[in-house]
């Protein structure tokens, strides 16, 4: 340091990097002539620390006058022993006071809640972009500086999405959104988001202006279950269409497979395989009304078509089916 650290007299944040929240003015030492020029841009602020305590905040663009005890000459001489250092040390850390826009995020780890309509746990990833600015200077500086000489955006990720995930967590609990509700909700999860984490980012020193949610996804097994529960449930209409039971239905299914299987023994199966279809289709119409209504037998008759187009009953079955409810009417 010495003698020409100490007749500093101009002092201002020249080079603001992108994304740089905070910046310690180290460049040629930190021993400050008394009167030093302090000049301020528009959108910086400036902490200024002396002797370890914050002694200003400066929030306005302009010039100001740092005044200290380090009179140049008279503490040169009297620090001569000590090479030219003064125990009057100050720090003055620039800030943006600026918004920061599109900053972006992005799960690391699923958010977990359970569905409502499936009844089982899903895991959620999210992504999208938040935008912030500096509000309350001094409560950052001690909160989330804590003396560093640089203050990166990023370095609020962690802090941001610890923040953030368990607000997410309780109001996707409480709101019962399910599966395939996501999407159509994602403004009023990013909206609730942000008004559930207002009060934690002022304590912290700055405001949260906005937050979107841009895009969602499940995990894999999330996925696949859900998959497997649809398939099922298409089968279960299809069955009901046909007027068959479920289960006879898979049971018919395996079979018909089989059939295709397994050469001339699945012919045989083929053909008990339809027996079984027979009995099942006249046992259930036995059960259906003695005058159905035309309507209801032409859709039958759909139904039965697709059926046997489907493969899933023969052609001797369909004929046959078809016949009983032709006579029907």
């Amino acid at each position: 340091m010495g003698i020409l650290n100490q007749m500093r007299s101009v002092i201002q944040w020249e080079s603001p990097q992108q994304y740089q929240l905070f910046y310690k003015f180290t460049d040629r030492g930190d021993e400050l002539k008394n009167a030093s020029k302090l000049i301020l841009q528009e959108g910086q602020g400036c902490v200024f620390t002396y002797e370890g305590k914050i002694e200003g905040v400066f929030d306005e663009a302009g010039i100001y006058d740092l005044k200290t005890d380090n009179k140049p000459f008279i503490t040169t001489i009297k620090k001569l022993m000590n090479a030219f250092e003064s125990e009057h040390k100050t720090g003055i850390w620039f800030y943006r006071k600026a918004d920061m826009l599109n900053i972006r995020w992005g799960t690391r780890i699923p958010i977990t809640y359970n569905d409502p309509v499936y009844a089982f746990p899903v895991h959620l990833r999210g992504y999208g972009n938040y935008s912030l600015k500096i509000t309350e200077p001094k409560n950052f500086f001690i909160n989330v500086l804590a003396g560093q000489s640089n203050y990166y955006v990023d370095e609020l990720q962690e802090i941001f999405l610890s923040r953030i995930t368990q607000p997410i967590s309780n109001y996707l609990a409480n709101a019962k959104f399910s599966y395939a509700e996501i999407d159509s909700n994602i403004e009023n999860i990013a909206r609730e988001t942000q008004e559930r984490t207002v009060q934690i980012f002022e304590e912290l020193g700055f405001q949260l202006l906005d937050f979107r949610i841009e895009g969602t996804s499940f995990d894999k097994d999330t996925n696949e279950r859900i998959d497997e529960i649809s398939n099922m449930q298409a089968e279960v209409k299809a069955a009901n269409i046909a007027g068959v039971d479920y289960a006879e239905l898979q049971k018919l299914k395996a079979m018909r497979d089989m059939a295709k299987n397994e050469g001339m023994a699945g012919t045989s199966m083929g053909m008990f395989a339809g027996m079984n279809m027979g009995n099942a289709m006249q046992a259930n119409a036995s059960n259906e009304k003695k005058e159905p209504e035309v309507n209801d037998i032409r859709s039958k008759l759909k139904d039965l078509k697709s059926l046997f187009e489907d493969e899933l009953i023969s052609e001797e079955e369909f004929l046959a089916k078809k016949k009983e409810l032709l006579d029907s009417m």
